[in-house]
């Protein structure tokens, strides 16, 4: 699968996000928000109401509860990261230990407080929302659980904070495991997030089925129950190849969406000569958008909006789309969506696209109404009328035409913006019987929602797409009559001046040469040729008082319209994060230019260059020496093993891709593509200094793929809850001196097991002390103890998620504080736990009792409505003193936020023994 470059989507010129992540008004920490708050906002825009009331269609009735809707804040939304191992076991968790405690809580009078609830059009119940008030959150501990859970699974990847109606575009696609897709508008990401899940849907299901078909040939040993795990996608394990070969399909680039370069793939055996590209089966066009729909979210609509805001993106919506639709297979699918209302920047994006492809024969617009059938929503309009920025309102292109047509009217910029392809098409023209009633739009007051479009796009035929049509745009200036009155109005030449001067309108008569003597055309520089700069009257260009291009705000992961007189600064208290800079090079390459013939490390712009990825042979002898160490099965995949410098070298990490990435970035090298992601990371140098000991572990995202085909030499199995439990608490527990009979059943093979990393396996049982789903993570064996490899994110919210555990971390690695015994949890020295919790064996939990909602303290919380990646310490473990005895005898230290969790056994090159991506279970 691939991501597009970051087009991005607007909201308006306030702080909007375009549809994006981000579910609505509640905040899962205490970071303050220093945005004005969602009260303080007159909600009210003259030109914004008058338009809707005219367009949509309502009755007067319907109007009322719209714009009501509109003036209320969205439910807190949240989505399960469906194509984990564990997603469901999350979602569970919620459902059995978080709803029934907080479906106790009563108001005042005695009714109930409305729990969590899960999106009734979302499959599988992985999309849940909330319209709890902040007043009744900040009242009661379940509450307080509920969102030190939210924040540590979304900490660690497992829950995703989405607007709902930013979810519906994947779920549309019909998408499958084992099909390409394109994300053209990848920005924040959180539908690319989707898209990642469905195409890898059942694939580690599938994967086992095929280690289990193999295990015996291979001579290796399968966990047990793994007839339980493969029955989750059997039916797709029968029609798709059951190996490793589908992982690390993933790849993101950069660039103009409205230019995507042709992908080239290798030639194949039979025809060595002839070139061929790749052709998506889906892509996802969310495009830069005015952003009207998220008024409940991005209040600085209600002053910021315009028409000028929506007129001034069609044309690159319309190229979006083009082009989308020239990179799909026939039969593929588009899907085009915005979170605008205005039909200039849908149906019209429609209809212009369309028949710039070539019209319905070439392009299909799909019925969308079989599509989710809880979702409420509306058909699209077939007639619309388009407000021009003054804010009048035209019903159609013909009566601009007369008025144009009429000398006595003046002809003002505003409606110089206008172009035939922005209205509804004229009844008898091969536009006029596109179904737009296909078209799927929602509405606010629907399902209290934002508001969305979404169109469904089918390929019949190959096609070659139109130019962009000058005879659309109104009042067209020809270029010959641009010419004459530029040469009439330049003055004589002075003296030492060049008797030519330069004629700007004759750059229209003129297109790009070719310059490169007969060489090959790099694919980045054809998109260049498809699409030349418009002139000021097409309505690209922008003054200030317009959008004049599309930036992301990086703060809250939002799309927003960016003015000439902005700078890329940021609010008070937030300049510190980074926001997106401009288009890349490979998207603005001319055909004589390749990134090698730039100045090394910077482009022309002043733009980082990105390092390339070199494949390694599998005859490299660091590939042996992974190889040999992890006896790999010979069935695993060689010749997928990538590096990312110039030289290369595997210095640092190696990384694993597909066969399709593989033959994509060999292909593409020093093409002007501009890859800034591909594959998994499989492997990262640790600093070893003992002899024979294999410096490259696995790191946790490789650890699904690679797991299966390590041998038993380097496998180590765990079934009791306690032993895990105590592997997430502590931090490099001792081996030696009699320290492994304190680890329980793997403490004897960890003992006897060599120096280096090894594959930790946690089985099912149907035990009491067993687990109910299978686990694994990468563990270290070092000289003289033991470390599971997980960010500590990742292990606070296992300990919470498995044990409803919320014990400090503790690191035994500090010569100065470790002590080879943990706490006794009888011992009087021990204090009071904090209002909320309770302590259990020894530990500290959660309180969920109902006489602790009735005795605790209000909960304090901030508004804020930003993408959160917080810290967890000091929210969610207990105070230092609490288990470390008030500071009388220190037997543990606390692990603080920000502080390594290594030692010099295990340092990777300053990363202190802890990776730095999140995830960690397979």
């Amino acid at each position: 699968m691939g991501r597009g470059g970051r087009g991005n989507r607007g909201g308006g010129r306030g702080r909007g996000r375009g549809g994006g992540g981000g579910g609505g008004r509640g905040n899962w920490d205490n970071s303050e928000d220093n945005r004005v708050s969602f009260e303080k906002v007159e909600k009210y825009n003259e030109k914004l109401e008058r338009f809707y009331n005219d367009v949509l269609g309502l009755d007067e009735e319907e109007k009322d509860e719209f714009w009501a809707t509109l003036r209320r804040e969205l439910p807190n939304s949240f989505r399960f990261a469906g194509s984990k191992g564990h997603a469901l076991s999350v979602q569970r968790l919620l459902k059995e230990r978080y709803v029934p405690e907080i479906s106790k809580i009563t108001h005042y009078d005695g009714t109930a407080v409305e729990p969590p609830k899960p999106v009734p059009w979302y499959p599988d119940e992985l999309a849940w929302w909330m319209t709890t008030p902040k007043k009744v959150i900040r009242r009661f501990p379940p509450f307080a659980a509920f969102q030190k859970y939210l924040v540590s699974e979304t900490s660690v990847g497992n829950i995703s904070r989405q607007e709902v109606v930013s979810m519906i575009p994947p779920l549309v696609m019909d998408l499958r495991p084992g099909m390409t897709v394109l994300d053209m508008c990848a920005a924040p990401g959180s539908k690319a997030t989707q898209l990642l899940e469905m195409v890898h849907r059942g694939e580690e299901a599938r994967v086992r089925k095929s280690l289990q078909d193999h295990a015996e040939e291979d001579g290796r040993t399968m966990s047990p129950g793994i007839e339980r795990d493969v029955k989750i996608d059997m039916d797709n394990a029968e029609e798709l190849d059951s190996d490793s070969s589908d992982y690390g399909r993933a790849t993101v680039t950069n660039h103009d969406a409205t230019m995507y370069p042709s992908i080239k793939l290798p030639p194949t055996p039979e025809n060595p000569a002839t070139n061929r590209y790749l052709k998506f089966d889906r892509i996802l066009a969310d495009v830069p958008c005015s952003g009207d729909g998220t008024t409940r979210k991005n209040v600085n609509l209600w002053q910021d909006w315009t028409p000028g805001n929506a007129l001034g993106l069609y044309v690159t919506q319309v190229r979006i789309l083009v082009r989308a639709l020239q990179m799909l297979k026939v039969g593929g699918r588009v899907v085009y969506s915005t979170c605008s209302m205005n039909p200039v920047e849908n149906e019209a994006i429609i209809a212009s696209a369309i028949e710039r492809c070539g019209g319905l024969e070439k392009v299909q617009l799909l019925p969308s109404d079989d599509q989710l059938p809880l979702l409420k929503r509306r058909p699209g309009l077939k007639t619309w009328k388009i407000m021009d920025k003054s804010g009048r309102v035209w019903n159609d292109w013909a009566e601009v035409q007369s008025y144009l047509a009429d000398e006595e009217n003046e002809r003002t910029p505003t409606i110089e913006k206008l172009a035939e392809g922005m209205f509804t098409p004229p009844a008898g023209t091969p536009n006029s019987d596109i179904p737009f009633e296909r078209c799927m739009r929602v509405y606010a007051h629907l399902q209290d929602t934002g508001g969305f479009f979404i169109a469904i796009l089918e390929k019949q035929r190959e096609f070659k797409a139109k130019p962009e049509s000058e005879a659309k745009i109104a009042n067209p200036i020809p270029p010959i009559t641009s010419i004459i009155n530029e040469i009439e109005s330049k003055s004589e030449p002075k003296d030492g001046e060049g008797f030519l001067p330069k004629i700007e309108a004759a750059d229209l008569l003129t297109q790009p040469t070719d310059t490169t003597n007969g060489a090959e055309v790099i694919p980045a520089a054809y998109q260049n040729l498809g699409h030349p700069p418009p002139n000021d009257s097409r309505g690209t260009k922008r003054s200030a008082e317009n959008a004049a291009d599309v930036v992301t705000d990086a703060v809250v992961g939002t799309k927003k319209l960016k003015t000439k007189g902005e700078v890329d600064t940021l609010d008070s208290g937030l300049k510190d994060r980074s926001i997106h800079g401009q288009a890349p090079p490979g998207a603005v390459l001319d055909i004589s230019t390749r990134p090698g013939d730039m100045r090394p490390g910077r482009n022309r712009n002043g733009q980082q260059f990105e390092e390339p990825y070199k494949y390694i042979s599998h005859e490299h002898p660091q590939v042996q020496v992974v190889e040999d160490f992890y006896q790999l099965s010979p069935r695993f995949p060689r010749d997928r093993f990538l590096v990312r410098n110039a030289q290369g070298d595997p210095a640092k990490t190696i990384y694993y891709t597909c066969a399709l990435i593989r033959d994509i970035l060999k292909e593409n090298e020093g093409k002007g593509i501009k890859f800034i992601h591909a594959g998994v990371k499989m492997f990262m140098k640790q600093d070893v200094q003992a002899e024979g000991v294999c410096k490259w572990r696995i790191q946790s995202e490789g650890m699904p793929i690679l797991e299966g085909y390590v041998g038993e030499e380097r496998v180590v199995r765990l079934y009791k809850r306690e032993t895990l439990r105590r592997l997430l608490v502590e931090m490099f527990p001792k081996v030696t001196d009699g320290g492994w009979k304190n680890l329980g059943e793997i403490g004897e093979r960890v003992n006897n097991i060599s120096m280096g990393c090894c594959v930790l396996r946690v089985e099912p049982s149907d035990a009491e002390d067993g687990f109910t789903e299978r686990m694994v993570m990468p563990l270290w064996r070092s000289v003289h103890s033991l470390n599971l490899m997980l960010a500590k994110e990742d292990r606070t919210a296992m300990l919470l998620r498995i044990f409803n555990d919320t014990t400090a971390l503790i690191n035994n690695h500090n010569p100065s504080k470790k002590e080879e015994r943990m706490a006794d949890p009888a011992d009087p020295l021990l204090p009071d736990v904090a209002s909320g919790f309770t302590r259990e064996d020894g530990t500290i939990k959660v309180e969920t009792t109902s006489n602790a909602i009735e005795c605790a303290a209000p909960v304090e919380s901030h508004d804020m409505d930003l993408d959160i990646r917080p810290g967890l310490y000091g929210e969610i473990v207990a105070a230092k003193d609490t288990v470390a005895y008030k500071g009388v005898d220190v037997r543990a230290e606390q692990i603080s936020k920000g502080e390594e969790t290594g030692g010099s056994e295990t340092q990777l090159n300053g990363m202190g023994g802890v990776e730095g991506q999140l995830g960690g279970v397979s």
